[in-house]
């Protein structure tokens, strides 16, 4: 009828899904990624081939699609991306990019045998930690306007500690499918990056711990990255036993295995010390101060570390031996997969939530 205003109609979640807001996409989407894909590795090591190849498939796909979306943002939003890389807190969320970039192909190592799907993740890998590492933390400090600690700083810096180490990871384990010299190549490169990313963590957590004990902390303050402080740790400690098991292949490696397996002790003891004080302080932001509890993106930095935990005890009891830690690495692969399923719920909660009152 002409002159009759008709009603909108309510957003689809096809067209949802298929339009999404990308001025506001989260940079540290890519744990999604991280999450999936780690849990899916955590899952194949307790003999669940058909949730981790699951799990794989859906990484996959999540892949592919925020790097469709990162593309479309970076060409229609490029101002609001780069001003995103820039920022203190949403910054170091990139690294994102590159930790997924090496899981994934990790994935393709181990699950899918297929090492030209993992060293070409891992060369893509590489060139977004360079590219995102000197991008980053040269804005950071040549910027004039600059927050202050308590304001600037969160457990999400020490995502570019993830990334570094996801290279050792993927390195470590595309070194044993090459043969001589170049085996040597990829064993140092690996090593050299481990070492880096415990120096890193070194730095950063020595602010982040700052932050947490002399500034005034409130629930808003306690975001889900605060589990890469164990996520950190739990990956340094995988690359650190990957390295142990290649000291066959590289001299080099053989004749520091005692150091190793120190620090790598060091790394695994630090990220357990973590977990039941981010528990204590997760019971206290949602249950002391009813902080509420719904989907946030960033709740994939807190799956990860639980699945990565997992994995990396797994591998640290086979490097050394620890058969009295068995029981540890099923029960995190469970808590984990419990962790993924229900944040991919909530994530598919929000996204029809969202479609039915847009």
């Amino acid at each position: 009828m002409p002159g009759k205003l008709e009603t909108p109609q309510p957003t689809s979640l096809l067209n949802r899904l298929w339009h999404p807001d990308l001025t506001t996409l989260s940079p540290a989407y890519f744990g999604m990624v991280m999450a999936t894909g780690i849990v899916s590795l955590a899952a194949n090591q307790i003999d669940l081939p058909v949730v981790a190849w699951g799990l794989f498939l859906i990484a996959i796909i999540a892949y592919i699609v925020l790097w469709w979306l990162t593309v479309l943002r970076i060409i229609h939003h490029h101002k609001r991306f780069f001003t995103d890389m820039t920022d203190h807190l949403r910054g170091p969320g990139f690294f994102t990019m590159a930790a997924a970039s090496s899981i994934l192909g990790s994935e393709f190592v181990i699950l899918a045998q297929n090492p030209v799907a993992g060293f070409t993740l891992w060369f893509v890998a590489l060139v977004l930690w360079l590219g995102l590492t000197y991008t980053i933390f040269t804005a950071f400090t040549i910027k004039e306007d600059k927050p202050p600690l308590d304001r600037g700083i969160s457990g999400a810096w020490l995502l570019a500690v993830v990334a570094t180490q996801s290279i050792a990871v993927l390195a470590s384990l595309l070194a044993v499918q090459i043969e001589q010299p170049y085996r040597l190549d990829l064993n140092f490169l690996a090593l050299s990056m481990w070492l880096w990313g415990g120096m890193l963590y070194i730095w950063m957590m020595s602010l982040i711990f700052y932050r947490y004990t002399f500034f005034r902390f409130s629930p808003s303050d306690l975001s889900p990255p605060y589990w890469i402080n164990m996520g950190a740790m739990a990956i340094s400690t995988l690359a650190g036993s990957l390295l142990i098991i290649n000291s066959e292949d590289a001299p080099f490696l053989n004749s520091i295995v005692p150091f190793m397996k120190g620090f790598t002790v060091f790394y695994w003891a630090t990220g357990t010390w973590w977990i039941p004080m981010l528990i204590i302080l997760g019971v206290w932001r949602h249950i002391y101060k009813r902080f509420p509890l719904k989907y946030d993106p960033l709740y994939w930095g807190a799956v990860f570390p639980l699945g990565m935990y997992a994995v990396s005890t797994h591998q640290m009891g086979r490097a050394m031996d620890f058969h009295f830690l068995t029981f540890l690495p099923t029960a995190f692969s469970w808590i984990a997969m419990a962790a993924w399923l229900v944040t991919f719920c909530a994530y598919l909660l929000t996204l029809y939530r969202g479609a039915e009152t847009s």
